[in-house]
């Protein structure tokens, strides 16, 4: 092994370190990827920035802007309103029918932005008519992985590996060429999950306002300059009683440690809260304190002054509502205090007060000595919003921020422009599907015709598309040249054929799958990919055997992220709502991976 090749290996492993402890925003692993191949001589500089230039870049960019518009004119939604018509159903039947209709979304739309309609449209279903919303998200998400691998334009994923395929040996896949494998991979999973939805975890049937019981909320309250709480010992007054709980007590910007019951309360003290919905609703009402921001050298106004200075006099008159919002991966508001959440929202929004996950991982939250760091929006926390009901269409505009309660916006585009819309999408898969031009052209064809038809705007676009994948994409792609640069793929594909010769090609398809299912399971399902192509396509030419099937081994098997909730997006945003453990994907996940792990390699087989 050279010293290059141990260069490669080295920055590899820590690629999938990074991934796994989620150390650095994805974004800027790929950022220090380039850097650091072009530092250590593995690539050129042009060779280090040309996954920018990518055909698959290019062509995953232009499929988020069709998405987009897809969004915005309420294709999706429209989509999703007609599960309710399953709501009358047997549990035993609406898990495959909602599997297969998310699933074939999925193949044409992002699974991303499929599982987050989803998300709504199962909670409402919950809130009103009683179905088990946990006994579902699990199944709509492994559906929509599953819809996304059936189709060139399904996953990203899809199309990373084409370009590598077709980099590397001069083929390319078609549209549909490898859907029958796809569909029958959907099928025996939703037999699958329908039979092990048992071992789902139940709903405990609370509504949104019974969820909150007592250490849920958390919120910071300031004594108001005529409370006359002041001068008391905490024990006489409602903050000792009615489930609240005082975590931590300020005064003159320190924090008091030694703090009991006995403590007497003085003007301008700052109390961390945690308590229910109801007591928060009367502290928020009460002359005595008032709600105010984490952080005092923020600059941040108290709920009070925010309500009183910023909302303008119309939105006064209106009476407002409470929304919960929820932290998905990569959402802007992440690491953020309220005090510099009331800074980024709408300003007819205001924040109130978080609700953690419920999890072991964030216990220690709540114990932690330093007021800030407890008030910090994690991925899967709440946040409790008050805006007017008319106005929850201004959260749009945030990527990765779900709005979960129940209350529909009148959608703001006109049928024509739905029509265009469902049109175009028709047209770009019409297009590429009979081979009339290259997927890439056809999705540049229907992104531009999205853009001149009005169906979105580029703003809003801008704001939409996910850029860490882009970056991500375009960052890893060198990471493939330098392990053809520095001959590291022919290095590790000859230590992999050693193992493999002699052996059957259907070990060898095998033992490709199992490997790319693990690693896909710890990290990205691009990243994955990106590793594993090359490799796969050297094993394949150096057997003498044709490169399909081993390509096409990669691309599901790193699509098929089951056993953990972090190896694709999909899976994390089910995960974040706390109504799963890791127990639930690593068995019923794990279940499903060994099943179509022992089907694909067989019928890979039957390719060769």
């Amino acid at each position: 092994m050279s010293l290059e090749i141990g260069f490669v290996f080295i920055i590899i492993a820590i690629i999938i370190v990074l991934f796994i402890f989620e150390v650095f925003p994805i974004d800027k692993i790929a950022f220090c990827t380039i850097g650091a191949l072009v530092l250590f001589g593995l690539a050129s500089p042009e060779e280090a920035i040309s996954g920018f230039s990518n055909s698959a870049v290019i062509t995953i960019l232009c499929l988020m802007i069709i998405a987009s518009a897809l969004e915005e004119n309420g294709i999706i939604v429209w989509l999703a309103k007609s599960l309710k018509i399953f709501k009358q159903w047997s549990l035993y039947l609406i898990i495959p029918a909602f599997m297969f209709i998310a699933g074939s979304i999925s193949a044409f739309i992002s699974s991303t932005a499929v599982v987050i309609v989803f998300i709504k449209v199962i909670t409402e279903l919950s809130d009103k008519h009683n179905i088990s919303k946990s006994k579902l998200l699990l199944p709509i998400s492994f559906a929509s992985i599953l819809g996304g691998s059936c189709t060139l334009m399904g996953t990203s994923t899809n199309l990373i590996v084409n370009s590598i395929y077709s980099n590397r040996s001069g083929e390319t896949l078609s549209f549909f060429e490898f859907s029958w494998l796809g569909v029958t991979f959907l099928i025996v999973t939703v037999l699958l999950i329908t039979f092990l939805s048992k071992f789902l975890p139940k709903d405990s049937s609370k509504k949104l306002k019974d969820e909150y019981a007592l250490d849920t909320y958390i919120a910071t309250i300031e004594l108001s300059k005529n409370s006359k709480l002041i001068g008391n010992c905490i024990e006489d007054t409602f903050l000792s009683k009615n489930n609240i709980t005082i975590l931590k007590l300020v005064r003159n910007a320190l924090e008091l440690h030694a703090f009991d019951n006995k403590t007497i309360l003085k003007k301008r003290d700052r109390l961390l809260l945690s308590c229910d919905l109801n007591n928060l609703l009367k502290l928020k009402s009460s002359d005595e304190v008032i709600i105010t921001s984490d952080d005092k050298n923020t600059g941040a106004v108290s709920y009070q002054e925010y309500k009183d200075n910023v909302l303008d006099d119309n939105s006064k008159a209106i009476k407002p509502i409470l929304v919960e919002l929820l932290m998905l991966p990569n959402a802007r508001f992440l690491g953020k205090k309220l005090s510099e959440l009331r800074a980024i929202v709408p300003n007819t929004a205001i924040p109130i007060a978080i609700k953690k996950r419920k999890n072991l991982r964030f216990l220690k939250d709540r114990l932690y000595t330093n007021v800030l760091d407890i008030t910090r929006l994690k991925v899967g926390d709440r946040v409790l919003v008050e805006i007017e009901k008319d106005r929850l269409n201004d959260f749009d505009i945030y990527d990765n921020v779900a709005v979960l309660q129940q209350y529909e916006s009148p959608l703001q585009s006109n049928p024509l422009k739905q029509y265009t819309t469902v049109m175009i999408l028709f047209a770009v898969i019409v297009i590429a599907a009979t081979g009339f031009t290259s997927i890439l052209s056809s999705t540049l064809l229907g992104a531009m015709a999205m853009l001149l038809f009005n169906c979105i705007s580029l703003e809003k676009a801008y704001k939409r598309i996910n850029w860490q994948i882009i970056i991500l994409l375009a960052g890893m792609i060198p990471l493939g040249i330098a392990m053809d640069n520095t001959g590291a793929d022919v290095w590790l594909s000859k230590q992999l054929l050693s193992i493999m010769q002699g052996q059957a090609p259907i070990y060898s398809i095998g033992i490709l799958f199992f490997a790319t299912l693990l690693l896909s399971g710890v990290i990205s399902n691009n990243a994955t990919a990106i590793i594993m192509a090359p490799l796969a396509i050297t094993i394949s030419t150096g057997m003498g055997l044709p490169n399909k099937p081993f390509i096409l081994a990669v691309m599901f098997a790193s699509n098929f992220s089951f056993f953990t909730p972090v190896g694709y997006q999909t899976n994390a945003i089910i995960y974040s709502m706390g109504i799963y453990k890791f127990r639930h994907f690593l068995i019923i996940g794990g279940i499903i991976s060994i099943v179509l792990w022992i089907l694909a390699t067989i019928l890979l087989n039957t390719l060769i």
